[in-house]
C-alpha cells in the first residue's frame, strides 16, 4: 500500500538506515501537540498510548460548518517491483506544504496485515518521510481491521444462524453470497465449504474468504458521513437471495445494529504524526485493485477542515487508486481535488520499458523512453478528469541527470511539469520545489473536476466507459453469469451506482504482464458483485484475486524481536 521498499532495500546495500531503525531513532511528541498544531483541542481526543488517538465523533462532526482547505491527490504509474514511494512521496509534500508556511494535513488508509507479513510491507512511507509510531501503525494499530473482521464475521455468523434456526426469511442456501473475511493473505481459504459433520452442525455450504480490507464493511466504514449513515449502509448489505429469488439483507437479518456497536469507535478517525511532526489521519485501508482504494471519507473531510491543504492518496496506479478516488469517493463526498501528484521513478518506468527489474538500476535511456508511455497515459487520464497535474520524480542513488532530463522534457511536452523530489533522504526539504508547485496549481483555479461518467449510464456502459476510456480497452467482454447479474441489478433498482473496478494494478489490462501503454485489447469482466451497503457495483476482472496469496519468501519470514524486545525487520 504504498510503503516505499526498495528504498529500504536500498539503504541496506548502502550500509544507511532502514525504515524502521529511521522510525525507531525518532523523538515523537505527545499526540496531544499534534492535535494542537492541527487545531483540535486535547478534549476531542481518545489517546491510544502516546502517539496515537482516534478523535471523538462530536468534534469531527462540529468541523462541518468548516471552510474547506484544498484536496491534493497523490497517485502513481501502475506498481512495478522496483517501487514508486507513492506513500513517502504523499508524507513528504505534507511535510513540505508545512515547510513552506501552508498548513497541510495528510489522510492516509491503514495499513493491512496481508501486506506487511506478505510481498510489500507496511503503509507508512520510508526513509525520512514516514508516518510513526511505525510498528504501531502497521501492526495492530488503533483495532479498527479487527472491528472491521468482528463486525463482518458478525453477520455470517447471525445468517448462517438463521438458516439453522428455520429460514424464516426462505433464504435460499445456494444463493448465499456473504463470504468470511480475515486480515491475512490466505490462499487456502479462498474456497471453503462450511457446516461439515452430521446433526447440529451438517448444513454443509461451499463459500470462502476475502482479506478483510475487500470487505463492503470496510467500504461503508469509509464510504460512510457519521454513525447513523453508517448504520444504514450496514443494513442495506445484501447477504443472500430469497428462493423467491428477492435479496436479503443485513437488515432483514436484524444485524446491523450490532454491527454499528462493534464499529463504534472505529469509526473515529486516527491521528499520528510524520517525523517532522506533521499531523497525520490514517483511517479506513481498503485495496484500490479489488476495492476502492482510499481512506475514510470522514477522515479526508477531517483533514481539509484542518488544514489550508489535505494531502491524500490512492491506491496503486491512477488507473484504479485515483479513478475510484474520483469517480466514487469525491462523488459520494461531495469533494472537489484542486491538483493530482502522480509519482513515479526512473527504475520503474525503465521497467515498463522492457527492462529487466535486476538492471533498472543501470543508465538505460532506451528503456526509459518506452517506459514512458506508462506516465504519459496517467497524466492524460487525470486531464481527463478536470484536474492540473505535477509530476514527482522520486530519486534513487544511482539516478543520473540525463534520465531525469529525459523525464522532465517528455512531461513537458504533455503539458506538466516533473519535479526531481529527494524526501526519502531529506525529509520534507527534499520535496519543497514539489509543494511550492502544487501550491501555484491548487490556487491557479485550473481544475474543472468532472467524473468520467454520469451515473444515468447502464451498468454495463459505465464499466465500458472506465475500460475504454482510462484503460483504452477495445471491448469488455462479460461472462454470461456477469451479464446476467447486471440485468438482475438493474431490474431490482441499482442501476444509478457507480461501477468499482477489481482488476490486476500491474497492467492496465487485466494482463500483469502486458506493460507499457497497451490499447485495443479485450477486458474481460468473470463476475460481479453488489455492495448496495458501500453504494457501488464491483466488477472482477480477469483472475485477480479478492484473497491474496504470500510470495514464497514473505515478509514474515524477516520480522522478528530483537533482544531489547524491539521489532526488527518490518518494512
Amino acid at each position: 500500500m504504498g510503503a516505499c521498499v526498495p528504498a529500504a532495500l536500498s539503504a541496506k546495500t548502502h550500509g544507511m538506515k532502514t525504515d524502521i531503525e529511521i522510525a525507531q531513532a525518532a523523538v515523537l511528541k505527545p499526540i496531544a501537540e499534534i492535535a494542537a498544531r492541527a487545531g483540535a483541542p486535547a478534549d476531542a481526543l481518545h489517546p491510544h498510548g502516546k502517539h496515537l488517538a482516534k478523535l471523538d465523533m462530536a468534534f469531527v462532526e462540529q468541523l462541518n460548518g468548516r471552510p474547506r482547505g484544498k484536496l491534493i491527490l497523490v497517485t502513481a504509474i501502475n506498481p512495478t517491483p522496483p517501487g514508486e514511494g507513492k506513500t513517502t512521496t504523499t508524507v513528504g509534500l505534507g511535510d513540505a506544504l508545512n515547510r513552506i508556511g501552508r498548513r497541510a494535513v495528510i489522510a492516509l488508509r491503514e495499513p493491512s496485515l496481508g501486506p506487511v507479513f506478505g510481498r510489500k510491507g507496511g503503509a507508512t512511507g520510508g526513509g525520512y518521510a514516514q508516518v510513526v509510531p511505525m510498528e504501531a501503525i502497521n501492526l495492530h494499530f488503533t483495532g479498527d481491521f479487527h472491528a472491521i473482521t468482528a463486525a463482518h464475521n458478525l453477520l455470517s455468523a447471525l445468517l448462517d444462524n438463521h438458516l439453522y434456526w428455520g429460514n424464516a426469511l426462505d433464504i435460499d442456501p445456494r444463493a448465499v453470497v456473504w463470504r468470511r473475511v480475515l486480515d491475512v493473505n490466505d490462499r487456502a481459504l479462498r474456497q471453503v465449504v462450511t457446516s461439515l459433520g452430521d446433526g447440529a452442525n451438517g448444513s454443509p455450504r461451499e463459500t470462502g474468504f476475502d482479506i478483510t480490507v475487500a470487505s463492503e464493511v470496510m467500504a461503508i466504514l469509509c464510504l460512510a458521513s457519521d454513525l447513523a449513515d453508517l448504520e444504514r449502509r450496514l443494513a442495506a448489505i445484501v447477504v443472500a437471495r430469497t428462493r423467491a429469488g428477492k435479496p436479503a439483507t443485513a437488515g432483514d437479518l436484524e444485524a446491523s445494529g450490532a454491527m454499528a456497536a462493534l464499529l463504534k469507535e472505529a469509526i473515529q478517525p486516527n491521528l499520528a504524526q510524520t517525523l517532522e511532526g506533521s499531523p497525520v489521519l490514517v483511517h479506513g485501508g481498503p485495496f484500490a485493485n479489488i476495492a476502492h482504494g482510499c481512506n475514510s471519507v470522514l477522515a479526508t473531510r477531517t483533514a481539509l477542515a484542518l488544514g489550508e491543504y489535505a494531502v491524500t492518496e490512492a491506491g496503486f496506479g491512477a488507473d484504479l487508486g485515483a479513478e475510484k478516488f474520483l469517480d466514487i469517493k469525491c462523488r459520494v463526498a461531495g469533494l472537489d481535488p484542486a491538483a493530482a501528484v502522480v509519482v513515479a521513478t526512473l527504475r520503474a518506468l525503465k521497467f515498463q520499458g522492457g527492462a529487466d527489474a535486476k538492471h533498472v538500476g543501470v543508465p538505460d535511456l532506451a528503456a526509459l523512453s518506452q517506459g514512458l508511455a506508462n506516465l504519459g497515459r496517467h497524466i492524460e487520464n487525470l486531464k481527463r478528469f478536470g484536474l492540473p497535474v505535477a509530476v514527482a520524480i522520486n530519486n534513487f542513488a544511482g539516478d543520473t541527470d540525463e534520465e531525469h532530463e529525459a523525464v522532465r522534457d517528455y512531461c513537458a511536452r504533455q503539458g506538466v511539469e516533473a519535479i526531481v523530489c529527494t524526501h526519502w533522504a531529506e525529509g520534507g526539504a527534499g520535496a519543497e520545489a514539489l509543494a511550492r508547485h502544487v501550491v501555484g496549481l491548487a490556487e491557479g483555479g485550473q481544475a474543472r473536476f468532472e467524473p468520467i461518467y454520469p451515473l444515468d449510464l447502464p451498468l454495463k456502459a459505465k464499466i465500458e466507459a472506465i475500460a475504454q476510456t482510462i484503460y483504452r480497452a477495445g471491448s469488455v467482454s462479460l461472462s454470461p453469469r456477469a451479464a446476467r447479474d447486471l440485468r438482475r441489478f438493474e431490474a431490482e433498482g441499482w442501476a444509478g451506482l457507480p461501477v468499482c473496478m477489481a482488476k490486476t494494478p500491474y497492467s492496465f489490462s487485466a494482463d500483469e504482464g502486458l506493460l507499457g501503454a497497451p490499447e485495443g485489447f479485450v477486458l474481460p469482466v468473470r463476475e460481479v458483485r453488489l455492495s448496495a451497503g458501500a453504494g457501488f457495483v464491483v466488477a472482477i476482472c480477469g483472475e485477480v484475486m479478492t484473497m491474496p496469496g504470500l510470495p514464497k519468501v514473505p515478509s514474515a519470514s524477516r520480522i522478528r524481536l530483537g533482544a531489547d524486545g524491539r521489532i526488527e525487520g518490518l518494512s
